[in-house]
């Protein structure tokens, strides 16, 4: 369970043919999770959880106000009133 065992999953599955068409679409959690198991890798919530904030983190000032923006404005559309 580690962020080693997370990249080494999407670094292979990038390259596996069965496991490319699986992860060019938006997966659920769980679905994900499954997939990297069965695959034989060590991986929980919590390592994508932090994988996904290392790359928030090396995100610029501009995009995370442009992606905060994006929420904003699904929000907006959400809300009635």
């Amino acid at each position: 369970m580690s962020l080693e065992q997370l990249d080494a999953f999407v670094t292979a599955a990038r390259q596996d043919p069965q496991l490319q068409p699986q992860l060019e679409q938006p997966l659920e959690i769980a679905a994900f999770l499954a997939l990297a198991r069965g695959a034989g890798y060590a991986v929980d919530e919590a390592d994508v959880i932090a994988a996904q904030a290392r790359a928030e983190q090396a995100l610029s000032d501009q995009e995370l106000q442009r992606r905060a923006g994006e929420e904003a404005r699904k929000l907006r559309h959400f809300v009635y009133g």
